[in-house]
């Protein structure tokens, strides 16, 4: 069966873009961003071009907005309502990341948020961590939102260093079902830096 996941982070900022293209290319899966919000001119679809390759089919947008803010309100000032019923799964014969936007809570519309979406197309989460002041709290509030939901987290992905309390945390209260990855910082944002940090990608129960 074919392994497709929903990318998110526990919030902005935390190299889920990063972390999509060396999952896209460490497993040969395709990427599909549903809504971005700025950067037009260097979308995170075209980034993940960029680092991960030839290789990786990557799907267009369901919506773009130029304004870099929440989708609910880039959204708004260009005069377009966002609903769940916009965006299905890409046809696909091969594995997936989705990668959302901002974290779990990022507003899509006045009601609806990023986990609604993820609800919505009915995938397991890849959520990705950092390690930074607060992160802890972040990671377990996200953990239990996706459990209060019924959404299951295949994977936590640690992105760049994390010393070893705040792993041991994280491993502790993870869902039973999920796994750890552990990808380095990549030294350099190109294709090779990303083909080096693979080198030494973890996965780990």
């Amino acid at each position: 069966m074919d392994k497709q996941y929903f990318l998110t982070g526990i919030g902005t900022g935390v190299g889920k873009t990063i972390a999509a293209a060396a999952l896209a290319k460490y497993w040969g899966a395709n990427y599909w961003k549903p809504i971005q919000s700025g950067d037009l001119d260097s979308s995170d679809s075209m980034l993940v071009a960029e680092l991960a390759g030839p290789g990786v089919h990557i799907y267009p947008e369901v919506h773009r907005f130029s304004v870099p803010a929440s989708p609910h309100y880039s959204a708004r000032l260009e005069g377009v309502a966002i609903t769940l019923a916009d965006f299905q799964l890409p046809q696909t014969n091969g594995d997936l990341i989705v990668e959302g936007a901002g974290g779990l809570l990022v507003p899509i519309n006045e009601r609806e948020f990023i986990i609604d979406l993820i609800a919505h197309l009915g995938l397991a989460v890849i959520l990705v961590c950092s390690d930074y002041l607060g992160s802890i709290n972040h990671s377990l509030l996200s953990i239990e939102s996706l459990k209060a939901r019924g959404i299951p987290v295949a994977y936590l992905l640690l992105n760049g260093e994390a010393n070893a309390s705040t792993r041991a945390i994280l491993r502790e209260n993870k869902p039973v079902e999920s796994k750890i990855i552990t990808l380095p910082k990549l030294a350099a944002i190109n294709q090779q830096g990303l083909e080096k940090a693979l080198e030494e990608l973890k996965i780990e129960q």
